[in-house]
């Protein structure tokens, strides 16, 4: 049965408030539902004002202020607890070190696994709250055993699972999604805000990444790694052009390279590979990204390792599709094989595994393998 309020006696919860209106509708709903709530909203920046403003991000000072009056009309108390220092080192530093190793991180994941699910779940057990509750769309399901398993949302439009896959079970059995079950529109769920008086219901959702101000990746990374001039390459090793970090690329990526003179084929060339040792960043046609295998690390299972290879589907980005893949733990490793060539895998990158609905774990991809090419008949 779907247990997103796992429980008939009330709870004490923690909401996780970061001065949208999902978040603030979901501590509504669990207040609502008997549960005594105290709102929070962590301040991830020692310098907040370098944060994106203009209700784009979910950090800045702004998003603090949203966040109070939200709690002032729900009638719960609120909070703001400093997480700057964890968030700089475990999901700032660690997307500085995984671009310079010439990886393509998701800090969104991370500060799910880190912050919101690990620093603030933590800290809110150790002051006796029974769970933290986010404004996240998914799902979760108690089993007849008593243990917990993380499903999508039942609105695939809305499905946040992917970013919630780094969750044990022991996270999930402290975790509520008020909102995972809601077979409503985004514009539904901003009329309840407006109903219930949350003066956020018309704010825009947060896009980008919050702690780079002006939306500049590429110059966030240069001003933090230095500029470091390399060729641009095609498959054969000739050389096409020139960059000041391959840092700023990542695998798939067509636009900005700068190439000074288009391919013998006349057809757009992607970025298929981008080398930290020699900063080399390799290019070449689309059909040079398709990829029919992959090694994935750091597996986190929501549940049990599974014990045996096995028939799943797989996603690899937040917002993608799903794909049928073959996989096995082998050493610790997630060893996957595609049933179809997918286009434009990059390292770093999370794959997480779905049986149905269910989200069985995540893994970060360390390398893959390349599609033979097709033969013409």
């Amino acid at each position: 049965m779907t247990e997103n309020l796992p429980s008939t006696r009330p709870l004490r919860v923690l909401a996780a408030m970061s001065g949208g209106v999902d978040s603030a509708v979901a501590a509504a709903r669990a207040a609502e539902a008997g549960h005594e709530v105290t709102g929070v909203h962590l301040a991830l920046s020692a310098n907040p004002q370098s944060f994106r403003t203009g209700a784009r991000g979910c950090c800045t000072i702004e998003d603090s202020r949203d966040a109070r009056r939200a709690a002032d009309v729900i009638g719960i108390p609120f909070y703001v607890w400093d997480l700057a220092d964890r968030f700089r080192e475990d999901v700032v530093e660690d997307f500085i070190a995984e671009y310079e190793a010439g990886r393509t991180p998701n800090p969104c994941l991370r500060c799910n696994e880190k912050i919101k699910f690990a620093a603030l779940l933590d800290k809110a057990l150790a002051l006796g709250f029974d769970a933290v509750c986010t404004g996240h769309y998914a799902t979760v399901v108690l089993k007849e055993d008593g243990g917990r398993e993380l499903h999508r949302a039942s609105d695939m439009a809305k499905d946040q699972s992917y970013v919630l896959g780094v969750l044990d079970e022991k996270q999930l059995a402290h975790a509520l999604f008020p909102l995972g079950d809601t077979l409503t529109t985004k514009e539904e769920i901003r009329a309840e805000a407006e109903a219930r008086g949350l003066a956020v219901a018309k704010k825009p959702d947060s896009h980008d990444i919050c702690f780079i101000a002006d939306g500049d990746t590429q110059g966030f990374l240069a001003g933090r790694l230095g500029k470091a001039e390399g060729d641009i390459v095609d498959e054969s090793g000739a050389k096409l052009g020139t960059h000041e970090g391959a840092f700023g690329f990542t695998i798939g990526q067509r636009k900005g390279l700068r190439i000074g003179h288009p391919a013998a084929d006349g057809k757009p060339r992607y970025v298929l590979d981008i080398s930290p040792v020699n900063n080399t960043v390799t290019v070449g046609p689309v059909e040079a990204l398709d990829v029919s295998a992959l090694t994935a690390i750091r597996p986190r299972w929501c549940g049990s390792t599974p014990a045996a290879p096995g028939t799943y589907t797989a996603q690899l980005r937040a917002h993608g599709g799903e794909t049928e893949v073959f996989a096995e733990v082998v050493d610790g490793e997630l060893r996957v094989s595609f049933t179809e060539p997918v286009r434009g895998v990059a390292p770093g990158q999370a794959i997480v595994l779905y049986d149905g609905t269910r989200v069985v774990g995540s893994a970060t991809i360390a390398t893959t393998a390349k599609a033979a090419p097709a033969v013409s008949a």
